[in-house]
């Protein structure tokens, strides 16, 4: 296997990782930011209060994207295994 095939692989899977877990994060992202400005609109300074909200949406989100997580799963692990098929015994 060449160094270039190597890096690419190391590329495609950054890329698929990043992709499956940015709805998580954007979702969580969003979650604490709209309960920050809550927190300071009302002068709630409550540390554990963006902790539930944050659970029940990331929960959410995994339950909603679980579906195309494992298809991109699916199609990543099916990449890789026709690469080990053509690289083969040497």
């Amino acid at each position: 296997m060449l160094f270039e095939e190597v890096i690419q692989i190391g590329r495609e899977l950054l890329i698929t990782a990043i992709a499956l877990s940015l709805p998580t994060v954007l979702v969580s992202l969003a979650i604490g930011i709209t309960i920050s400005v809550f927190q300071t609109v009302t002068s709630i300074q409550e540390q554990t209060l963006t902790f539930a909200p944050r659970i029940i949406a990331v929960a959410a989100i995994l339950v909603v994207s679980l579906p195309w997580t494992l298809n991109v799963l699916i199609a990543f692990t099916h990449r890789m295994i026709l690469r080990i098929a053509e690289v083969g015994p040497q």
